[in-house]
């Protein structure tokens, strides 16, 4: 994210993220490392996904797999209950630390400065333009690396405000606790096996957008960027090289 950025110095060095943005990111990679190797885990007890309330053994499953190999899950063998402790453990952290980024991020001002789309970037021309300096791996430089372009920004937000907070309200669907207290969530996904399936397609879908972030920052540059991301200060890419 590129954020509270000031004039770049003579060395063209700029603050790029705030400290808040450094914290909640690497809090991040740490809980949803953890949720997803541990989820993975839970989904070895029964790995059959169902649509509706109810789901068994003898029910129609839309997906079925195998084990998920020991070296991708929390711990590195099936055991349920060590799963399950790891995942509860670290879901109530990532709830807080989402509220509190989200709070945070509407009082500082970053989400209407840096994230909402202004006039023109979703006219269609625009989006192509994005769309294809991304297949081409153009980078921005100058001035223009300042700023988020339409692909990032419609990306960061879906993670903010959409898969984020389904993974969290699915989680909480699966718990039993739920019946009492908030039965609405049921009924806003349909049943219990269809927020376990939401869960799912969620999780794996934050996967994929991790492994592209891993991806861009690799080609645009890993000093540079990891740098931004443990001091905040990045070194703008000079224009025309």
């Amino acid at each position: 994210m590129k954020e509270g950025l000031v004039p770049a110095t003579a060395a063209r060095m700029v603050q790029r993220h705030r400290l808040s943005t450094r914290l909640w990111h690497w809090a991040n990679v740490l809980l949803l490392y953890t949720l997803f190797t541990s989820g993975l885990g839970i989904f070895n007890a029964h790995p059959r996904l169902y649509w509706g309330q109810y789901g068994a053994n003898f029910d129609h499953a839309w997906l079925e797999l195998d084990r998920f190999p020991g070296w991708i899950t929390l711990p590195a063998l099936y055991n349920l209950a060590i799963s399950r402790h790891w995942h509860l453990t670290a879901a109530p952290i990532l709830i807080v630390s989402l509220l509190a980024y989200m709070l945070w991020s509407l009082g500082n001002g970053h989400i209407g400065k840096d994230l909402l789309f202004r006039r023109g970037e979703l006219a269609p021309a625009h989006l192509w333009r994005d769309v294809k300096d991304h297949v081409r791996l153009r980078f921005p430089r100058g001035e223009a690396a300042l700023h988020y372009n339409v692909l990032q920004k419609a990306s960061y937000m879906a993670v903010i405000f959409l898969l984020l907070p389904l993974v969290i309200l699915t989680g909480l669907t699966m718990s039993p606790g739920m019946n009492a207290a908030w039965p609405w969530l049921i009924d806003l996904f349909g049943g219990r096996q269809s927020a376990r399936s939401l869960h799912f397609l969620a999780a794996f879908a934050l996967m994929a957008f991790f492994l592209v972030h891993i991806l861009m920052v690799l080609l645009a540059g890993p000093l540079n960027e990891i740098r931004s991301m443990l001091t905040g200060k990045y070194r703008l890419p000079e224009e025309g090289r």
